[in-house]
This record gives structure tokens, C-alpha cells and sequence, in this order.
């Protein structure tokens, strides 16, 4: 083991995109931050999106004890299923840290970290406070019939608000805003009328109708399952059935206000394990993003317990 390593931060910057972004600025930032809290660290910055699985994956072979990913949702999302390929001994000596710098940083948020609280986040994460927390995963085949499975952090979507993600993540790129290009997503959709025939299993109950939208949530799922934790071994599921249009504006005002629960189309669940037996030609995207390969045919979605070490705020 390189003990000088073992000690230090990896560290891999994910520049943001967009039209607003300053990255230098907001690198500079940070790097006054951890000079200020003598953090001794190595930096390392992802060239694209496909290249953080491969990045994390060099750091925690070249023995880094402590990665944290300056990104958002995604950069987080890939970095905990690369450490997942990782065998157990490995896994539990590594811990995760964020700072926020995405296009979503809603596990962030759910924390409480702010990407205006450069400093005070940093001095959290020195503060090494450290919780082990579940991981949701989603079990699949694609088109090839090979198996396949996903780690998140955050949620799976199926159907309507996968389709809005995407297109959020998209705009998000000109907005600089989350709510203003998640409000151009729903009223791009919204009069698309999205609905999918679908065949559910959550416990003992089973759903066999057209549904708008799934959410199955580890953590607060961008707003859909604002009463999940992601260290209770659960997962929280919101099942939205199709509501007439105005209740649909009602639906998205009660979403912004984080009282999603209160729509009278939203059936919530808690379960450790949800089955899609069906789901017509509907989208899934996994912690905002749309899965690769997309599922055919029926696909599982279970929680596993205290698996990653993750440096929580104090």
C-alpha cells in the first residue's frame, strides 16, 4: 500500500457545462478552500462523461482511501458503481465525499451541502464524519438479452418524470436554473398525454394498469419519495396514475413545494423490493440519467444495506 496515498484526497473535478459555468473560477475556490484547511490531496479532471468510472477506478487502484467527486448526481452515480465492482475488503476502505458542481446535485442536497458553501463543505468533509449508506439497484436485460444491473443513490424513473429528467438535464444546460428547466420539460410534455400500461409488484400488491409515472426512491428522488432515507434498508415508491390536465398542474405546484405525497394520484409504497413485470415503451432513468441499453422485458429493482462509506456533513 502507498501510505502517502492512503492519507491523501483523490480528488476528480467534473467541470460543469453550460452556458453560465465558470469552472476555473469555481476551481479556484475550492483549491483556496483546501489549502486553507491543509488538506493535502491529488486532483484529477474528467475529460467527459464516460471517463469518471474509469478515473475513480485508477484512484482506488492506486490505493486512495478518500475520492471525492466535485460533480453532481451522474459523476456520483458512476463513482459508487465503479466502487461497487470493487470486492468487499477494498469497498470498505474507501470512503466517498461530494462537493457539489452538477447539473443535479440533489443527493448533495438531500445532505444539506450547497454549492454556495464552498468552504463550509470542505471543512464538513475534513471533519471526516463518516456513515455507511444503502445503494438501490435495478436488474435488468437489454436488447442482446444479456444481464445487466445499475447502482443508484437517488432513484429509478419509469415513465413520464424519466422523460422530464432527461429533458432537464438537457435545458438545465441554458436555464442555469433547476426549477426553470424543469418547468420547460413538464410544459414541452405535458400535453403529450404520457401514459404506459404497466404491471407492477410492491409487496403483496400488484398494479396492472396505465400509469404516468414510477418512482422508486433510495433517498428523496428530486421530490417524488420525500420521505425515503438511504439507511433504513427501504425503498420508498410514489406510483402516479394519469390525472386530468388541471390536476396536473396542481400535481407539479404540490412537486415544487415537496408536498408530492398530497396529490390525490399519487399511491405511495415502502418495500425492499419492486418488480416490473411490465412497462410498455416507457423510459427509465436512474438518478436522472437515462440507463444505457435501455430494459426488455421485466426488470427488479431492490435496496442493499450499508454499502458504501459516505462523508457526511456535521
Amino acid at each position: 500500500m502507498n501510505y502517502e496515498l492512503a492519507n491523501k484526497w483523490g480528488i476528480l473535478y467534473c467541470p460543469k457545462g453550460g452556458l453560465l459555468s465558470n469552472n476555473q473560477r469555481r476551481w479556484d475556490r475550492i483549491e483556496k478552500a483546501l489549502v486553507e484547511n491543509l488538506i493535502s490531496y491529488d486532483k484529477i479532471q474528467s475529460e467527459s462523461i464516460g471517463s469518471v468510472e474509469r478515473l475513480i477506478k485508477m484512484m482506488i487502484n492506486n490505493g486512495y482511501k478518500t475520492i471525492v467527486i466535485v460533480g453532481g448526481d451522474s459523476a456520483l452515480n458512476d463513482a459508487v458503481n465503479c466502487l461497487m465492482q470493487a470486492d468487499r475488503k477494498t469497498r470498505e476502505e474507501v470512503v466517498l465525499g461530494i462537493i457539489p458542481n452538477g447539473m443535479m446535485n440533489d443527493f448533495a442536497h438531500f445532505w444539506g451541502f450547497d454549492e454556495g458553501e464552498v468552504e463550509q463543505t470542505i471543512a464538513w468533509l475534513k471533519a471526516r464524519r463518516i456513515r455507511k449508506i444503502d445503494l438501490g439497484c435495478i436488474r435488468y436485460k437489454n436488447k442482446k438479452d444479456e444481464s445487466c444491473h445499475r447502482y443508484f443513490l437517488n432513484c429509478v424513473n419509469v415513465g413520464f418524470i424519466a422523460a422530464i429528467m432527461n429533458l432537464r438535464r438537457q435545458t438545465r444546460h441554458f436555464f442555469g436554473s433547476r426549477t426553470l428547466s424543469f418547468l420547460f420539460s413538464f410544459i414541452l410534455l405535458i400535453f403529450q398525454r404520457l401514459e404506459y400500461a404497466m404491471h407492477i409488484k410492491i409487496n403483496s400488491d400488484e398494479v396492472k394498469r396505465k400509469v404516468m409515472t414510477v418512482c422508486v426512491g433510495n433517498a428523496s428522488g428530486y421530490g417524488q419519495t420525500p420521505n425515503a432515507v438511504p439507511y433504513n434498508g427501504l425503498l420508498d415508491v410514489s406510483v402516479v396514475y394519469h390525472p386530468e390536465v388541471t390536476q396536473l398542474f396542481e400535481g407539479i405546484y404540490l412537486f415544487l413545494r415537496g408536498k408530492f405525497l398530497n396529490h390525490r394520484s399519487v399511491h405511495p409504497y415502502r418495500t425492499r423490493e419492486v418488480i416490473f413485470e411490465k412497462a410498455d415503451h416507457a423510459l427509465v432513468g436512474v438518478d436522472g440519467r437515462l440507463i444505457s441499453g435501455a430494459p426488455v422485458g421485466p426488470f427488479k429493482i431492490t435496496v442493499e444495506q450499508e454499502v458504501i462509506n459516505f462523508l457526511m456533513p456535521q
